[in-house]
């Protein structure tokens, strides 16, 4: 006889096995090991390679007596409309029904604070933005596209800038061989967003069984949602590059962003007696901002400073002054948006206490 049948009839029948609980997919490091990695990073940046570039500039501190205060104002107003320009290039690719441009403003001011404090680039301020533009009521399909042509489209801008002041420049200076290095990056980056416009404009059905596919395989993800948003954004796109008018605006606004961050750089080294050719200083920070890409610290912090120093004492710049001007720079491109960001995270709450978390996962 079976042992089934041996049981009591009055016994409850034997509970069924529970499903094994999913497995998390594995990662490559845990992340804890991440954290201390990144950490160890920023230490080595910071005790070896900037504390000895500031020690330099100290040094030629007291021979700096022409050391102008009114262009160090000038240089950081000039990085404030900078971050305007920002804004109305958001304000741009979200028309027609964006947020006005001051909620704009301090919602990209929040983002550049979490980009500026967590590593992985600018992938978590994106996040961020995302959010709070949801909930001031755009949808998620044309705030996924707003920023994702911001991102892209301001990075491609970025590129014809740099190669246009190469063009200019190596005749007069010289080729250095981390120009071809941005070049090949600059090259990989328009090939991938040619990419995404071909898949998002002509071949947007594949695009959409390629995502459902992805999106079957994730938890907590339904394939509808993503590949009706995916869907939405090709629209988008597709209305983008329909419009001259509009793609010349984007343009022009993400060209005004990168020309007067760089002017403010500029006028930095100006007022502690750099003499420099505005070109020359546009392959500098063209090419910091390009190697900047590889997410290894947060915003590319260590890599710019590094990058532009290099360069400007290839140029012909002092390290002391080169050393002096970009990290005073620095400290009004990268670490004032900080705690203003912070700021501005407040006065979004503060201003609309009521907001809804449903209004955040608005297809």
């Amino acid at each position: 006889m079976d042992e089934v049948e041996q049981g009591d009839a009055g016994d409850p029948p034997p509970a069924a096995p529970l499903p094994d609980p999913p497995r998390a997919g594995r990662q490559f490091l845990p992340r804890n090991v991440k954290i201390t990695l990144m950490i160890l990073l920023l230490f080595f940046v910071g005790e070896y390679i900037l504390l000895p570039e500031l020690a330099s500039a100290r040094k030629e501190f007291h021979q700096l007596s022409h050391l102008n205060f009114l262009w160090l104002i000038f240089g950081a107003l000039l990085e404030v409309a900078a971050l305007a320009a920002y804004a109305q290039l958001t304000h741009t690719v979200l028309s027609p029904g964006a947020p006005d441009r001051f909620r704009i403003f301090r919602i990209n001011m929040w983002a550049l604070a979490i980009s500026h404090t967590l590593p992985g680039g600018t992938v978590p301020g994106t996040a961020a933005s995302y959010r709070l533009l949801t909930e001031s009521g755009v949808s998620g399909s044309t705030a996924a596209f707003g920023l994702a042509t911001q991102g892209i489209g301001s990075a491609l801008v970025l590129n014809v800038i740099f190669w246009l002041s190469l063009l200019i420049s190596i005749p007069l200076q010289g080729y250095n061989p981390l120009y071809g290095f941005a070049a090949i990056l600059g090259v990989l980056l328009l090939a991938l967003f040619a990419t995404l416009v071909y898949l998002l404009t002509r071949g947007e059905k594949q695009a959409a069984v390629f995502v459902k596919r992805v999106a079957d395989h994730l938890p907590f993800v339904r394939a509808e949602t993503v590949t009706s948003l995916v869907q939405k954004v090709a629209d988008r796109m597709k209305i983008l590059f329909s419009s001259s008018e509009l793609l010349t605006k984007a343009g022009a606004w993400a060209a005004a962003n990168w020309l007067l961050d760089a002017a403010s750089l500029w006028v930095f080294l100006l007022a502690f007696g750099a003499r420099i050719s505005p070109i020359d200083v546009l392959v500098a920070y063209g090419l910091a901002n390009i190697l900047a890409i590889i997410p290894l610290t947060p915003s590319g912090l260590g890599v710019i400073e590094l990058t532009i120093i290099a360069v400007l004492k290839g140029f012909g710049v002092p390290s002391g002054v080169a050393a002096a001007g970009v990290l005073s720079w620095r400290l009004v491109n990268f670490w004032l948006p900080i705690p203003f960001g912070g700021a501005a995270y407040l006065s979004l709450r503060l201003g609309h206490p009521g907001t809804t978390a449903a209004k955040a996962i608005t297809p």
